[in-house]
């Protein structure tokens, strides 16, 4: 099975949208409010205490019945089946797509190339879960049979974002272990890291599904040079464990086999938290947190896979966003969560949308002429409202925005949440708006009828976090299904890192001449610091 080939935007549906737009593009949305006392409720879905809010978007009822024909004439419910299925979807390397098997607590039987991947799930979980007690309860101690009280993390990209996304976002409910990251290969980084650690009390956590990515090995060879100095050699094998698929170099390395997890090639690095990459947040909120954070998604999971178009709130949210950056142009969305825990929000979503949407040549091989992934940003509110709304509310470009809020805090403030919940629904309001109808001044004036999502949940807990994580996971997959795009390989990560090897060569060698000008100028200036 292979995923259809369709282009968008030769589709009927693609057409009807090019002339819907055109009748619907100059009704502001107050107006659409003032002509259906209903819309709110039109334009909303729930899940499991989840509250989408869409109806600030510059839709009608026909706008999303266009959109969802769209959605079905591009195959995305075949697509969908596929990715479950285990399907090889992600064609240009040959490989299935199944983070969700990975939060899958019902299945018996998922197989990828005739084998059943769900009993390897299970014994990686269980093994995480006993890993995970036995360093909380003391079993599991450092060579000088202390326990451990510091953890850390040396991964990039997906190895590194979302463990600490999930991490920083859930800290309400850590565990006594405090857990720390190495990803950047800048030296400094490493060292602000080890300076205020005690190797006696310190475990390792080294992340690479090869053992041979170039910025993981060289901090963690850095590390392992650290730990030796203070320690010895053979101290090595009680403070570091991987998480990898090479066995033979993890265990070169000075790692005994019993502490290395897996990683399986059907399991891409932006999504693999949901993996034993997630032994760090397990050891960091407890193996009970980290199950209820697969659950959070495994109930998004469900929702997704078996609920019509018209009520599946990533396949609405991944249209409403086609029909933003397509048909309006918009193509640039912020996100704002109005909690400090989720201020790593837009930095996890970069990498999940853009690494993954971010293609200009389609599924047949040919050049794009409509824009794929817009640029992700944002920030909490309120500190984004005293740094970019400006631009959001005045400024020459329309820039979607989903706000984020929990109607719940952890600590009972309420003079605190009170003010944060008006912030978050006056800055929708205003942006929707504006000042419309209202006397002001030309400096004071505000357009509106500029559109957001309003994602509400109860309160800020595992399981909502997994929720909310699914839901952009699948809004991301929708999207780049109707793209007729890959979703699942990231070739532009590999060519910078072919490059830095060819200027890592030129370095050591001092020959220029293979170099283009401005690279070469600058090695030399370089090099003239040094």
């Amino acid at each position: 099975m292979t995923l259809a080939k369709i282009n968008p935007t030769e589709t009927q549906a693609w057409q009807k949208l090019s002339a819907h737009y055109n009748t619907i593009k100059n009704h502001h949305l107050f107006n659409l409010f003032n002509d259906d006392k209903n819309r709110a409720n039109t334009f909303l879905k729930e899940l499991k205490g989840l509250f989408i809010d869409y109806s600030k978007q510059n839709i009608n009822t026909e706008t999303v019945d266009l959109l969802i024909q769209l959605a079905e004439e591009t195959k995305l419910e075949d697509a969908i089946k596929q990715m479950f299925s285990g399907a090889l979807i992600n064609e240009t390397e040959k490989r299935a797509v199944l983070h969700t098997a990975l939060r899958d607590f019902d299945a018996k039987e998922i197989l990828v190339n005739g084998e059943n991947i769900i009993p390897a799930i299970k014994d990686t979980r269980a093994k995480i879960k006993l890993f995970t007690e036995s360093v909380l309860t003391g079993k599991i101690t450092g060579c000088t049979n202390k326990k451990i009280t510091d953890v850390v993390n040396i991964g990039i990209g997906g190895s590194h974002l979302g463990p600490q996304f999930v991490l920083d976002a859930l800290k309400h409910y850590k565990t006594e272990i405090n857990t720390h990251f190495v990803s950047n290969i800048d030296g400094d980084h490493v060292q602000e890291v080890l300076k205020n650690l005690n190797p006696e009390t310190t475990l390792f956590i080294i992340v690479s599904k090869s053992f041979g990515t170039e910025e993981t090995l060289t901090n963690a060879t850095t590390i392992r040079n650290w730990f030796i100095a203070k320690q010895s050699k053979t101290a090595v094998s009680k403070h570091f464990v991987a998480v990898s698929a090479n066995i033979e170099k993890a265990v070169a390395f000075g790692i005994e086999a019993s502490n290395i997890f897996p990683m399986w090639d059907w399991v891409g690095g932006r999504y693999s938290l949901w993996s034993a990459v997630g032994l760090v947040i397990s050891l960091g909120l407890g193996y009970h947190n980290f199950e209820a954070l697969l659950q959070g998604a495994y109930t998004m999971d469900k929702h997704f896979k078996k609920t019509a178009f018209d009520q599946n709130i990533p396949v609405i949210l991944g249209l409403i966003s086609i029909w933003n950056i397509n048909f309006y142009n918009r193509n640039s969305e912020a996100v704002i969560p109005y909690t400090q825990y989720l201020d790593f929000l837009p930095d996890f979503l970069q990498q999940m949308i853009m690494e993954s949407n971010g293609k200009s040549v389609d599924r047949n091989g040919e050049k794009i002429n409509y824009h794929t992934s817009p640029i992700i940003w944002g920030s909490t509110g309120t500190n984004a409202q005293h740094a970019f709304f400006q631009a959001l509310h005045q400024g020459t470009m329309t820039v979607p925005a989903d706000f984020i809020l929990f109607a719940k805090d952890h600590y009972k403030q309420p003079l605190h949440q009170d003010k944060l919940i008006a912030n978050a629904l006056a800055q929708s309001q205003a942006l929707a708006f504006g000042t419309k109808g209202k006397n002001t001044d030309v400096f004071k004036t505000f357009e509106g009828n500029r559109p957001s999502n309003t994602l509400l949940f109860e309160s800020l807990n595992p399981q909502n976090l997994g929720i909310l994580m699914a839901l952009y996971e699948h809004k991301t997959f929708v999207q780049g299904i109707i793209w007729n795009i890959y979703s699942f390989d990231q070739f532009g990560v590999e060519l910078g890192k072919v490059v830095s090897g060819e200027i890592q060569n030129t370095q050591a060698t001092k020959d220029y001449q293979n170099l283009d000008n401005a690279t070469a100028l600058l090695l030399k200036k370089i090099n003239n610091f040094l």
